[in-house]
């Protein structure tokens, strides 16, 4: 799937999916913490992409959840449980951002309080995909977008990942619907 973030001439992002099937889901944030939002979806696409998460936000969309269904108050009803896991996740991060100060793998597990416990090695991986994914996007210029590719995960997890402490539908291989 792709992912596409517009920068506006405020610095805020528009969001656009666009799936293997053809199929586009897209969101504009309009009010003062738009420029806050691009910021967060890079910080999603960190966390999905480095821990193997199936069904966070994006993988969500790569199966064809729309992005107003991903509140969990849209036609697809609540969320799975990873969802809201790698949601905390992601805030986790943001939280660790804003303070200035690095967390121990303890206490972001004890924060977190997720399936199963991050280890050092993983959090530094997400940190550092973050900052790379960041600093792309200070580099998009106003009226340029950022491109970046987001593989679903089709295969089951491997033991002791993430998602396989998770029990949700699996992603289906192939198209989405």
């Amino acid at each position: 799937m792709k992912v596409q973030i517009n920068k506006r001439n405020d610095g805020a992002g528009v969001l656009r999916c666009i799936r293997e099937d053809g199929s586009v889901t897209w969101q504009k944030q309009k009010d003062g913490v738009a420029p806050f939002f691009a910021l967060h979806d890079l910080t999603h696409f960190a966390v999905e992409t480095t821990l193997g998460f199936r069904n966070g936000f994006f993988g969500l969309i790569a199966q064809g959840w729309d992005i107003d269904d991903t509140t969990g108050k849209g036609s697809r009803g609540a969320l799975p449980t990873e969802t809201t896991d790698v949601e905390k996740l992601v805030g986790l991060f943001f939280t660790e951002r804003a303070g200035a100060t690095l967390w121990t793998a303890e206490e972001f597990n004890q924060s977190w309080n997720g399936p199963r416990s991050l280890t050092a090695d993983e959090i530094v991986s997400v940190r550092k995909r973050c900052a790379e994914l960041f600093h792309q996007w200070k580099g998009v210029s106003s009226g340029s977008m950022l491109e970046l590719e987001f593989a679903a995960i089709t295969r089951a997890p491997a033991e002791g990942s993430a998602s396989s402490k998770y029990s949700g539908k699996p992603v289906r291989a192939g198209r989405s619907a």
